[in-house]
């Protein structure tokens, strides 16, 4: 596959990227058969990676009016005040479920998925979906502790819930991990709202999740401090306590200027090659999305949203284009896609979307999609 003229981040003016066996490749043989498309100076990436999300609780609208001083006092309220519409959402079986969190992420450009919770069985996903050493917090985790010095998984990094709030509980809770750390494992942390630049010392990497925290605490993580002594990635969580467009979430971030442009970048990035798995490397991924007039590539870049996709390619695959590339798409078999429309753009994307839409209204009437069928 060839992506001719084409705009990147670092580069500058248009170049084309060669795509083969999923890797960006010198240019070499082009046979009549390689498909080859125009891209009138669209905007070109790696895909993004969500290293954090809840796939199964993409369904729920945001719950919570008003501000808490940690996760345990935002879970009581919830389920205290929102019984009915949890159990709602809960009557959704759990596949239908994670199936339009893949979606959700997809539609918005990310490649790769973390998930956070129990293990999920997930076969054929069109993105990559790392599911790790999930400990859910010191708090709601009854075997935090033996699970956190499991012998068995001594090699993966415990991903963790750590320091969500705004109190001496959520402060002191870090040091609590910390010093049960007996194994010395590496620790991701989630959130790290009330994390020190001390305790951060002992994270590998630390998942910046900046919507979810200002709609539970009015208050994020210091990042601007905490990224001198660990690596800052970037996550959504789930629809529990953000909106479903990572780039809303990515422009919340900007906005802090706790990080650079390109620091933020990075951040977006960098979970698919540092902290999971071999597997979840984003080396084989690439997104096309529409070049704003008048912008560098960056400012380009954070204006996006799913709208502005174009183009994602995962392991070779094309899963999601524009209505735009038809044309140029040649012999592509339209029977693996549905179409889709958001933002006024139509999209073709892998997978009977519409469907599973169908599905879940059955089970939840309420159920409220960013897109639409017709």
């Amino acid at each position: 596959m060839i992506l001719r003229n084409v705009t990147t981040i670092t580069g500058k003016g248009t170049t084309d990227i060669h795509l083969k066996n999923g890797k960006m490749m010198p240019f070499g043989e082009v046979t009549p058969v390689t498909l080859q498309l125009d891209l009138d100076g669209a905007l070109a990436f790696p895909g993004l990676v969500n290293s954090h999300d809840h796939l199964d609780f993409n369904l729920f609208p945001q719950l919570g009016d008003k501000i808490y001083h940690n996760y345990t006092e935002w879970g009581d309220y919830i389920h205290a005040k929102y019984k009915k519409e949890i159990n709602a959402v809960l009557k959704v079986p759990l596949p239908l479920r994670v199936s339009w969190g893949i979606f959700k992420n997809l539609l918005c450009g990310v490649t790769t998925v973390v998930n956070h919770g129990e293990h999920l069985a997930i076969k054929d996903a069109p993105i990559n979906v790392e599911q790790g050493h999930s400990i859910h917090s010191v708090q709601f985790e009854k075997l935090w502790k033996l699970k956190l010095n499991n012998p068995l998984k001594r090699g993966l990094p415990a991903v963790i819930h750590v320091g969500e709030g705004v109190d001496e509980l959520a402060h002191t809770e870090i040091d609590q991990l910390n010093s049960w750390n007996l194994l010395r494992k590496e620790l991701i942390g989630i959130h790290g709202i009330a994390m020190s630049e001390e305790q951060a010392k002992y994270f590998k990497a630390l998942i910046w999740c900046p919507e979810s925290n200002y709609f539970m605490f009015n208050k994020t993580a210091k990042i601007d401090q905490l990224k001198k002594h660990t690596t800052i990635l970037f996550g959504t969580d789930s629809t529990l306590t953000g909106n479903w467009n990572i780039w809303d979430h990515i422009r919340l971030a900007r906005k802090t200027n706790m990080l650079t442009d390109a620091e933020l970048y990075s951040a977006v990035h960098l979970g698919g090659t540092t902290s999971w798995t071999t597997d979840a490397a984003n080396q084989d991924t690439i997104v096309i999305t529409k070049r704003k007039p008048d912008t560098d590539a960056f400012e380009s870049f954070y204006t996006n949203d799913p709208a502005d996709v174009l183009l994602v390619v995962h392991h070779d695959c094309i899963r999601l284009f524009d209505a735009s590339l038809l044309a140029q798409l040649g012999q592509i078999d339209l029977g693996k896609f549905s179409k889709v429309y958001i933002g006024g753009s139509c999209k073709f994307i892998e997978g009977d979307l519409p469907g599973l839409m169908r599905q879940i209204k059955t089970y939840y009437p309420e159920a409220v999609f960013p897109v639409s069928a017709n």
